[in-house]
């Protein structure tokens, strides 16, 4: 069991948070990207500040959501065919090493199998869309912004610390 103090994120000791819990310190700096706020930190770490009283809190958080391409009948079913296959192939091949005759029959069963069974499931989870959803895409949890937070007692420090990394940028 881990004892909590005032700055504690809920971490146990290997590292893995117990309970979902705020983020706690003083904003020490804010930036646009993750990439600039990570920069940030690892100017800290570059300068010996303790890093590990340092939180990189995601604030204004949103769901992005890209399209990729449109979904066609062809893209569905040629997709599916190319996992299953895969998936076939991977099977034929581990029958194949454990098999007492040669290996070639289990792999292309596995490979014919494997495609049968991913055209079928692709196409029936493309039907059950009913044209819904005719476009293929990416998601991804982004934020407003990023800002630095750092445990009172070394905050001052790390603000002057990144007031001079923002002077050389």
């Amino acid at each position: 069991m881990t004892t909590a103090t005032p700055f504690t994120t809920g971490a146990t000791p290997t590292g893995v948070n117990a309970l979902p819990t705020l983020p706690t310190g003083w904003p020490i700096g804010s930036y646009a990207t993750y990439e600039e706020a990570q920069r940030a930190v690892d100017h800290l770490a570059d300068h010996d500040f303790p890093v590990a009283d340092v939180t990189i809190v995601g604030v204004e958080p949103m769901i992005v959501e890209r399209v990729t391409g449109r979904l066609t009948w062809g893209r569905v079913l040629g997709a599916g065919a190319a996992s299953g296959a895969w998936f076939g192939l991977f099977v034929g091949l581990l029958l194949g090493l454990f098999s007492t005759g040669g290996a070639l029959a289990p792999i292309v069963t596995g490979l014919v199998v494997g495609t049968v069974f991913g055209l079928a499931s692709a196409a029936t989870r493309y039907a059950a869309t009913r044209g819904r959803r005719d476009f293929a895409s990416t998601t991804q949890l982004v934020a407003g912004r990023y800002d630095v937070l750092s445990h009172p007692r070394n905050a001052e420090r790390g603000k002057d610390m990144l007031a001079s990394l923002a002077w050389r940028s």
